[in-house]
């Protein structure tokens, strides 16, 4: 299995993103990571999605179903080399006053904040690549991980154009589609 991130320009309409994810569960596809918000362009949405594959052909297959829906103006995979990922992730680790100042420093190597200080627990706050927060989450499993919550990843092509750019947006099919 190979994992894929795609990122798909659509209307900004309501039930897009539920379209969309009917796709997926219609063809057995399984969503691994989703995000979703506005770009830009108040009347485009990104969807950053992140997939596992079997096959070139399944992507490909995923990718070409997309394009049928009507609210999709535009799919690039993003490279991991070529692109800029992040994620968020806020955990909420077991830490009396004896380990605090541990889990402190540790949180510090990595970047991250400490958002929420209780006699026996702590919430921290940390952005970065998926690899990133893994290697926080192993540094800070020792201490005893109480509560997880991790955002999809979300991504951005390197360089100046621009997804919107690149999807030559035809006016006249927005604004058709939103007379429906």
């Amino acid at each position: 299995m190979s994992t894929h991130t795609l990122s798909v320009l659509v209307e900004n309409k309501p039930g897009v993103l539920a379209r969309v994810a009917g796709l997926f569960a219609r063809r057995g596809y399984n969503i691994e990571s989703l995000a979703v918000g506005p770009t830009e362009k108040p009347e485009l949405s990104r969807i950053t999605l992140q997939v596992s594959v079997s096959s070139p052909q399944v992507l490909e297959q995923i990718v070409k179903q997309l394009n049928k829906l009507i609210e999709v103006l535009k799919i690039v995979e993003l490279q991991e080399g070529s692109s800029v990922r992040r994620e968020l992730v806020l955990i909420k680790v077991r830490g009396d006053a004896a380990t605090r100042g541990q889990i402190i420093e540790i949180v510090q190597l990595f970047r991250g904040k400490t958002v929420d200080v209780h006699q026996d627990s702590m919430t921290i706050e940390a952005t970065g690549s998926p690899d990133k927060l893994e290697a926080l989450l192993e540094m800070l499993a020792p201490y005893g991980i109480r509560e997880l919550v991790q955002s999809g990843l979300v991504a951005l092509g390197r360089g100046s154009r621009s997804l919107t750019e690149r999807a030559k947006i035809d006016k006249t099919r927005t604004a058709a589609n939103t007379t429906n």
